[in-house]
């Protein structure tokens, strides 16, 4: 089983309606045999294409494993349940985004969205700050395939009191750089009581190669993830969720490129960490995330001196491993049996009351926030490489909101808690048009506008 990023093009949809279906339908004619799409990201769209890069996993041997359903399945919700006030905060991972492209610099923006809702669903590349996660107590860590899936209507989350977790580790020639891993485990288990199901390592280990698409997306490529797999399936009794960290392949430089780059540069790791989270999480229906393993004590004892605040967490870290094991704690199950979904303790899309995301982002997510009716709040401040013009989707009237940064995403946001227009806030306050109806002697009756 391979890991590898695809670049499509698709002619555009008619008034870009029912993209979900459209992007499904053309894929199945660029797909190969065992080709199975996990992640998909509309990077541009020109006057004749949606031009997508998609996350796949190649699997030559599909009849073995669990046959996943597609990602374009969607389930419309029937309206939204009023009772609380959830928002989900995505940042993607891999497009270099201003606020969440770097070290878990978008744990100040979830904390303060969560300060606005009953409950925030979030995902690891937005507090995932290496040895430090400071997420808020009212929100999830959820893998984002699974968020996605949440907002398709096809997986609910399930509260847990605590998780057993499973560490996967490469298998590493230097002790010290696989201990400072199992120390970060054992940390947590003396610190605050997590429940560790058990240590395996991988011998041989993962192959995870980080690499940047043509749009300057952080992708990459994996193989051996049939031995990962293999092993999930094998345990799967034995454990409710699963943290790996493993060695990820760049190229001689890029750590003190990275560094120097005064966070111009997109983060080379996070883009195929996410490939694999979203392989794992879609095929075998379990919380997962992963952490970069240090690659070399040389890399490990080098001084990056001062470095731009969103990446001093990754500077002053040594394992990357604590933020996994602590968002993972309490992650949510995944549900997916349409029965066990309508039970009152588990979170749908149903319960979903507003998208928070960068500007110019589109993805399954936002997609299936279209068509589900959700409402969409987009961050110009905070957005990265993808500039996509979101007004051009067929959002039904008052639902997209577009702010400049997250100080109004967090006005719109307790606007919408409280059932307040959110420009009804804003000055000028404009008259309404006034149109008139009269009946027609034809079929149809004729309408026509004036201003009052």
């Amino acid at each position: 089983m391979q890991l590898h990023e695809k670049q499509v093009s698709i002619p555009l949809s008619p008034g870009n309606r029912d993209l979900i279906g459209h992007i499904e339908k053309a894929l199945s004619f660029r797909l190969t045999d065992g080709e199975v799409p996990i992640r998909l990201a509309v990077t541009t769209i020109d006057s004749g294409h949606y031009h997508c890069e998609i996350g796949c996993l190649t699997d030559p041997n599909a009849a073995e494993h669990k046959d996943p359903k597609s990602i374009f399945e969607f389930r419309k919700r029937p309206a939204e349940n009023t009772d609380h006030f959830n928002a989900i905060f995505l940042v993607p991972t891999g497009i270099g985004a201003e606020v969440g492209g770097h070290a878990g610099d978008a744990t100040p923006a979830a904390q303060l969205l969560a300060a606005g809702c009953d409950h925030l669903i979030t995902h690891p590349n937005v507090v995932n700050a290496s040895d430090i996660n400071e997420m808020p107590a009212n929100a999830s860590y959820v893998e984002g395939s699974v968020i996605c899936r949440l907002l398709m209507g096809t997986a609910g989350l399930k509260p847990v009191r605590a998780n057993r977790i499973l560490v996967v580790i490469d298998e590493q020639p230097d002790a010290l750089i696989e201990n400072l891993a199992l120390n970060t485990v054992e940390a947590t288990r003396a610190t605050y009581g997590l429940n560790c199901a058990g240590i395996y390592k991988l011998d041989p280990p993962l192959e995870l190669t980080a690499i940047y698409a043509d749009s300057g997306r952080a992708v990459g490529e994996g193989r051996g993830i049939d031995r990962l797999f293999n092993l999930l399936t094998e345990t799967q009794d034995d454990y409710d969720a699963v943290a790996i960290s493993s060695l990820i392949t760049v190229p001689d430089g890029y750590h003190d490129q990275y560094f120097t780059s005064d966070g111009g540069m997109v983060n080379p790791w996070g883009g195929v960490e996410a490939m694999l989270t979203h392989a794992v999480s879609h095929y075998l229906d379990i919380p997962s995330a992963h952490a970069p393993m240090m690659e070399s004590r040389e890399i490990l004892f080098e001084d990056p001196g001062r470095v731009d605040p969103r990446m001093a967490a990754e500077a002053i870290s040594s394992s990357f491993f604590q933020c996994v094991l602590k968002g993972l704690k309490q992650s949510p199950a995944i549900l997916t049996d349409p029965e066990q979904m309508k039970r009152e303790d588990v979170m749908t899309v149903d319960d979903i009351s507003c998208l928070v995301q960068p500007d110019g982002c589109i993805g399954l997510p936002t997609l299936a926030a279209v068509e589900q009716d959700i409402p969409v709040i987009a961050v110009r401040e905070g957005n990265g490489l993808l500039t996509n013009d979101l007004t051009a989707l067929p959002w039904s009237p008052g639902q997209l909101t577009i702010v400049e940064n997250y100080w109004e995403a967090a006005g719109v946001l307790a606007a919408l808690r409280a059932g307040i227009t959110p420009d009804s806030v804003r000055r000028p306050f404009a008259k309404l048009n006034v149109q008139t109806w009269r009946e027609a002697n034809s079929d149809s009756p004729k309408i026509s506008n004036s201003s009052q």
